[in-house]
């Protein structure tokens, strides 16, 4: 990882701790959602509720996370980034402890819906300051960092979690694991963000709306955030699907299930980082295009092989230009309004978490009508509308600057 830093004026060790912080910040927005993936029925056991009913908690976090974001549109205009991402870390943090404490299914619900606040501060806010702080030669690279980190968590943190678990149980992993790494990240960031901001903020209520005006009436920012509601539909056909399609479909165990979604993991992650040599070399724009065009070909094809190690490897090309096009889209939209970043990238959350729960609706109608064919078909075909938007209707503000 480059040592990358906020500016030259900042000592070497804030240039070191930089990138390390937001990445790693990033990296704490995932474990709980990897602890109710691991441990849902277990969890469901705890509160003597079925699984079914246990699995709205995710559901209920989601719809929190897209309501938030919309807001941190407003609070980004206010309060300093680095506070906002520091506040969302300890929400995170504090929502562990309360799914420690919970003592029934409501205080549950309640307490797993604030990691939804925190993820919607976080997020946004780690990519907002890559655009705040670093030089535009250097963003690219980094937001694939970012991105990496989130991915980094599931095939690192989900083994330490089973692990842990096998000696306490689920309630042992949030101690021993989630509230740990929160707790660091929150320390990693107060020393290694600057406090500083690039440009003033207005705080009058004139200038909350103009900063939702300037991004929903920039029709380029308003097609960056419809490509990546499609993108993020398509994309449900690898997450959330994937793994069940080659447990039904071939019959495989548990245990190679586990492996494939390592696999999967470990090649996002390495097209997040790679993306940002993409990105340098042939644009913004047209990285985001090509990634999105080849992930969503690889989606529909992976599901109508009949050779599992084909359509295996399918699963995994699909991953990996995921990858590439998660990191690419989110260099493109960070660059869309300079002025209003923080609105912008909390926007852009919305439209992503947006975009995960209708893959969710969407895939699950198309299993039941159409089976795996059908929903590959399907999800695959709007992630080639995502990438036929961010073609028509979207410019490279930054391009020119290159």
């Amino acid at each position: 990882m480059e040592n990358l830093g906020p500016t030259e004026e900042k000592g070497s060790s804030l240039r070191r701790l930089f990138l390390p912080s937001l990445v790693i910040s990033y990296f704490a927005t995932s474990p709980l959602g990897i602890l109710t993936g691991l441990f849902l029925i277990d969890i469901a056991l705890t509160f003597e509720v079925s699984v079914g009913v246990m699995g709205q908690i995710n559901t209920v976090s989601y719809v929190v996370a897209v309501i938030f974001a919309l807001f941190m549109g407003v609070l980004s205009v206010r309060f300093r980034h680095k506070s906002l991402l520091m506040i969302g870390l300890l929400s995170i943090a504090l929502s562990a402890l309360g799914c420690v404490l919970a003592p029934d299914f409501s205080l549950m619900l309640t307490s797993y819906s604030l990691s939804g606040v925190g993820i919607a501060m976080v997020a946004p806010m780690a990519i907002t300051m890559v655009g705040e702080h670093l030089s535009l030669e250097k963003r690219a690279n980094a937001v694939g960092w970012i991105i990496a980190g989130g991915s980094l968590a599931y095939f690192i943190g989900a083994p330490i979690m089973a692990l842990i678990a096998g000696f306490g149980g689920w309630r042992f992993v949030l101690p021993a694991f989630v509230m740990p790494i929160s707790l660091v990240s929150l320390l990693l960031a107060s020393v290694g963000l600057p406090s500083t901001s690039t440009s003033k903020r207005s705080m009058s209520q004139e200038a909350y709306l103009e900063s939702f005006k300037e991004v929903l009436s920039n029709r380029s920012a308003t097609a960056c955030l419809v490509g990546n509601i499609l993108r993020m539909t398509s994309f449900m056909a690898i997450l959330l699907y994937g793994t069940s399609f080659f447990r039904q479909r071939f019959l495989i165990s548990t245990g190679l299930a586990s492996i494939v979604i390592f696999g999967a993991a470990l090649c996002y992650t390495l097209g997040s980082l790679f993306s940002g040599r993409l990105v340098n070399r042939f644009g913004r724009k047209p990285s985001t295009v090509l990634t999105a065009l080849l992930a969503s070909v690889f989606t529909i094809s992976f599901a109508y092989m009949p050779n599992l190690w084909l359509s295996l490897a399918l699963n995994f090309l699909s991953a990996w230009f995921f990858g590439m096009v998660a990191s690419a889209s989110n260099s493109l939209t960070l660059e869309q309004v300079p002025r209003f970043r923080g609105t912008m990238m909390s926007i852009n959350s919305a439209a992503q978490s947006l975009g995960s729960a209708l893959g969710g609706a969407v895939g699950g109608l198309a299993l039941l009508s159409f089976d795996y064919e059908g929903l590959g078909s399907i999800l695959g075909v709007m992630g080639i509308v995502a990438a036929m938007v961010f073609h028509l209707l979207t410019i490279d503000p930054a391009h020119k600057e290159t």
